[in-house]
């Protein structure tokens, strides 16, 4: 049984309607305050603030300018002042390399000059503020492909890539079209929810699949188009920092239908197909995987040779082409194990082993095996989930691995006010808070800690998005990127590791956009103590529930929603004065 949420129990229920209730009476209080003053506060480059608790430091220091996009796991300076020995041809450079705690910053990170609070989704999809992300050069790299454009204050997204010039619905259409979906509908009638994105660009193919109930995670790593997650996330797509080097992606196995390559310019042949490989772990049976590149189309030799030497490394993994048709093909995964079977002795690449699990992610190296699917999929000839939007309550196959019974599913209230975008759950065990937002114009991104209970397939069955996170060390993404924080009984388990709490604070302060949300549940006595560093932190209690109980009741849960102000450097100021 799961640590932590016990998501069926009558009493948390009754916590979930409670803090859904108090959610709710934050969002208004948001909705209010917007409507007055832009609550702005400006300070020197440190936050200083009283208190009679000299465990509590009274002031944490603003972090230099120069950070504003600091991501602590991904920073490049960090790899050349410590000389970590890293092989580039492997892309180790752009995996997670965390800082010691001796060389973290400890500090908050500033937001840019003229920082602006984003534009509301839907129109965030296609427009952002300049000032946010202060960087228009893959305006000017990608100007014949559409990425973005720079008009005034603003950079607008026309939805082109740089294999769909003309717009990422006409190119999703054309995929459907390709495999026959009723309708040219991606969602080939909820059977096709969630598509991994690799090499996403600013994730304009992610963010047009949205308006089809289809959901992707966008993925790119922090290379030499440094920015384009962060656009992403600004537009409120869902996008994640990662790479296809050495080391497994930390989603769990049979995590998505559709899997998508649009010119990535990642060499799918190296290491014995190993990269290729990572994406049949991650693939469902008779999951896709659509590849637009030259060595689809282009005649030259080179061209020619990378696609035959390619086309027999997929034939050899079981794949067939699904369909094929100007600079497309689409390959389809098997929806048993019977051809791995049938293969002949010796033939490469091998089965993986019978004690490989899968669904080990984090800091797992790939494996250039075939994961072969479990006893309950090959019976099933698939993967069993409904289709979309009733996979979302109907109990999944792979729930029976953690004896979890169908009513953890069930859900009374759901949140009103259209106030968030991006939503991070930091302890999301069944991605009950997510499917609570189903019918918001929110996203989650369901975080499972890599040392409990896998339960992030069980998430991604239900339809949701999620990764695998040790909240010891700093998250992969820029700053400023969530609307709302949910922190599921996170501090508890933290201290349990003896990691530090107020380590997490700074890298939640860092994570979360200014005015956005927090949600702490927690014992009553660690969210006493998380309510002492408020002040420090620039942010202010919304609402609390349950903190004023006797001690002698026992140690009951208590919650506190978190709101974070929107506070300049002086520095900043001057800068957006000149």
């Amino acid at each position: 049984m799961a640590r932590g949420r016990a998501d069926g129990s009558p009493r948390k229920r009754l916590i979930t309607t409670l803090l859904v209730l108090l959610v709710v009476g934050a969002l208004f209080y948001l909705y209010f305050q917007n409507s007055g003053s832009s609550s702005i506060e400006y300070g020197s480059k440190s936050l200083k603030t009283g208190g009679d608790d000299s465990a509590i430091p009274k002031t944490i220091p603003v972090c230099d300018d120069r950070l504003s996009e600091l991501i602590p796991c991904l920073d490049r300076n960090l790899i050349y002042q410590t000389r970590l020995k890293l092989d580039l041809a492997l892309m180790e450079h752009y995996e997670r390399h965390c800082p010691m705690p001796e060389r973290r910053y400890n500090c908050l990170i500033p937001p840019p000059p003229g920082y602006k609070i984003p534009i509301k989704w839907p129109k965030s999809r296609d427009q952002v503020w300049r000032a946010n992300i202060p960087h228009t050069h893959l305006a000017t790299e990608k100007s014949d492909q559409n990425w973005m454009v720079v008009k005034g204050e603003k950079i607008v997204f026309p939805g082109g890539g740089t294999h769909f010039h003309h717009g990422a619905d006409k190119y999703i259409a054309s995929i459907a079209n390709m495999l026959n979906f009723p309708n040219n509908n991606i969602n080939n009638e909820g059977r096709l929810r969630n598509v991994l994105d690799v090499g996403c660009g600013v994730a304009s193919f992610g963010g047009y699949l949205l308006s089809s109930s289809v959901i992707a995670m966008s993925l790119a790593p922090n290379d030499v188009h440094e920015n384009q997650i962060q656009f992403a996330l600004e537009r409120g797509i869902p996008a994640y920092l990662g790479v296809l080097g050495t080391l497994r992606l930390p989603y769990p196995s049979r995590s998505f239908e559709l899997a998508h390559c649009s010119r990535c310019r990642i060499d799918w042949l190296q290491r014995g197909g190993i990269l290729l490989l990572e994406l049949d772990r991650l693939l469902r049976p008779g999951g896709y995987f659509a590849y637009s590149s030259p060595e689809a189309y282009a005649q030259d030799d080179e061209d020619r040779r990378i696609w035959r030497e390619m086309s027999a490394l997929v034939g050899q993994m079981c794949w067939k082409v699904a369909a094929k048709k100007n600079q497309t093909v689409i390959w389809v995964k098997p929806l048993t194990n019977d051809c791995y079977l049938k293969r002949e002795p010796g033939t490469q690449p091998p089965l993986c082993s019978s004690d490989d699990d899968p669904d080990a992610v984090w800091g797992v190296k790939m494996k250039a095996c075939i994961s072969r699917y479990s006893d309950q999929m090959h019976k099933a000839r698939g993967s069993g989930l409904s289709p979309w939007p009733a996979r979302l309550t109907a109990p999944p196959p792979r729930l029976a691995d953690f004896n979890y019974s169908s009513e953890m599913f069930e859900r009374t209230r759901k949140i009103k006010p259209d106030t968030v975008r991006n939503v991070m759950d930091m302890k999301a065990n069944l991605g009950s808070f997510a499917a609570a937002l189903k019918d918001k114009d929110v996203w989650v991104m369901n975080v499972v800690p890599e040392n409990g209970p896998n339960t992030l397939k069980i998430i991604y069955d239900r339809g949701l998005l999620g990764t695998t996170h040790n909240w010891c060390e700093s998250f992969s993404t820029y700053p400023r990127t969530y609307d709302l924080l949910h922190a599921w009984t996170i501090f508890s388990d933290i201290m349990e590791k003896e990691c530090s709490p107020e380590d997490l604070l700074i890298e939640m302060d860092r994570i979360l956009r200014p005015k956005g949300f927090i949600i702490v549940h927690d014992k009553r006595s660690v969210v006493l103590y998380i309510k002492k560093f408020l002040p420090a932190l620039h942010w202010q209690a919304v609402a609390i529930s349950n903190i004023e109980q006797d001690s002698d009741q026992g140690e009951d849960d208590a919650v506190l929603i978190i709101q974070k102000k929107i506070w300049l450097t002086s520095e900043s100021i001057r800068a957006s004065e000149e």
